[in-house]
């Protein structure tokens, strides 16, 4: 196409400029940054703040000043399980107090009652074609139950400025407590041709999840949905979904419109889709070698996937430098449930070796594994093989953030984001003036 023909040359032509201006001003401020920071995707600026969380290089996320692990310990748990209430994580990031046991279960009830999924978004899901991805289904199934926003109703009616936060308390309320029927019904219709489950009236918020989807009986599958929807819940405002959420909200479209788009966002390969590429990785070398392979013919397998100028999937991360506290929980959860798995036996060999070899490649500024690493694989222990399916999951628990954050920017006033762009020349002339 001529069109091509004509970009091509200014393509190369420009990238060749970028690269001259970031190897020349690097460490050249242009306002309040530096240029590094315009063409790295603004790693290692500090320019958002959130109420409730932040990631810390050395000891990962932190809600309220509480770690990963401190929160698994102290959440209220599920009856009869070890593992924590969704609702009370919710409590946690909305208030910032421990909550009691009362208090969680307050919560799952209020998402309880909100459960039910509308006819009308089932019925669409349903028309959708059977090889749409399942997070377009997600996406769209959020979207679909935009009519219903009490922010949008409230706003059109004069709601005050003072008052935006409780409409999106409302919203969010609602859209969490429909999140695992979403799923469910996005599982069966997909992947089984199946009608939809209604929420038990019995269970908590996470293990429901896995009664929508007919595992009413396997009370290990509704410990790791109550583990992996915690752990998946918050990540700060920096992450793509959570910021784009935070950057769509802005504009005070609710939280439909802001999920949705937050979905769309962690679909990506570089975000939440991968958890699929590290389970396709994991399972590739089982095939390879018929069975988990000795520890060195993995350090030769995971050496020529990087020669080949591969990365190793589930290994590194934007902001962390050791390994994701995350990735620890879940890997407890495995040792206590899944040791004879030989593809959970793999996780932990690959945990063993790829560090090492990642160091001595010396490519790479964090060789160690983050939470993608090892969540596929868990859902795949326990019977889950639609791998596309994962990411689906992920937005269940990253849902939970996304909406705490929310209420507290509009409760604290969050104006608009509207940062200011610079065309190349404009920075160009900006740096030799300097």
């Amino acid at each position: 196409m001529w069109l091509h023909e004509i970009l091509s040359e200014k393509v190369e032509k420009e990238r060749t400029r970028l690269q001259q201006i970031k190897k020349e001003y690097s460490d050249k401020s242009v306002g309040e940054i530096k240029v590094r920071h315009l063409f790295n995707g603004l790693r290692g600026a500090d320019l958002l703040v959130s109420q409730i969380s932040y990631v810390d290089p050395q000891d990962g996320v932190h809600f309220y000043g509480h770690s990963v692990e401190e929160v698994l310990n102290m959440l209220p748990k599920a009856e009869k399980s070890e593992l924590p209430l969704a609702g009370g994580m919710y409590y946690l990031l909305l208030t910032g107090d421990n909550p009691t046991r009362e208090q969680a279960l307050m919560v799952e009830e209020e998402w309880r009652r909100r459960s039910d999924l509308p006819y009308h978004v089932a019925d669409m899901l349903r028309a959708m074609p059977r090889d749409t991805h399942p997070m377009t289904m997600f996406s769209q199934a959020i979207l679909a139950l935009q009519s219903r926003s009490e922010f949008t109703r409230h706003y059109v009616n004069g709601l005050q400025k003072t008052d935006y936060w409780q409409p999106t308390l409302e919203d969010s309320l609602n859209l969490v407590a429909k999140a695992p029927a979403i799923a469910a019904a996005i599982y069966n219709i997909k992947y089984h041709n199946q009608g939809l489950v209604p929420p038990s009236q019995s269970l908590d918020w996470s293990a429901n999840f896995a009664y929508m989807i007919n595992k009413e009986w396997d009370n290990e599958y509704m410990d790791l949905c109550r583990l992996f929807f915690v752990v998946h819940s918050e990540q700060g405002i920096g992450n793509v979904c959570e910021h784009t959420a935070w950057l769509v909200n802005s504009a005070l479209s609710d939280v439909y419109f802001a999920c949705s788009a937050a979905m769309n966002g962690l679909a990506g390969p570089l975000h939440g889709r991968a958890n699929q590429d590290s389970l396709e990785w994991l399972l590739g070398i089982l095939h390879k070698f018929g069975d988990c392979p000795t520890e060195q013919l993995l350090e030769e397998y995971i050496w020529d996937t990087l020669n080949r100028g591969k990365v190793i999937p589930g290994y590194g991360h934007s902001v962390l430098r050791q390994t994701d506290p995350r990735f620890l929980a879940q890997l407890e959860f495995g040792r206590k449930h899944m040791g004879d798995d030989s593809l959970f036996q793999l996780v932990e060999l690959v945990y063993k070796v790829a560090p090492r070899v990642l160091q001595e490649y010396g490519k790479v500024s964090d060789p160690w594994p983050n939470v993608d690493a090892i969540s596929g694989a868990m859902q795949y222990h326990c019977g889950l093989h639609e791998y596309d399916f994962y990411t689906v999951l992920f937005g269940v628990g990253r849902i939970i953030g996304i909406t705490a954050n929310l209420v507290w920017s509009r409760a604290l006033f969050t104006p608009i984001e509207r940062p200011q762009s610079l065309t190349l020349d404009v920075l160009e002339q900006q740096l030799k003036a300097i």
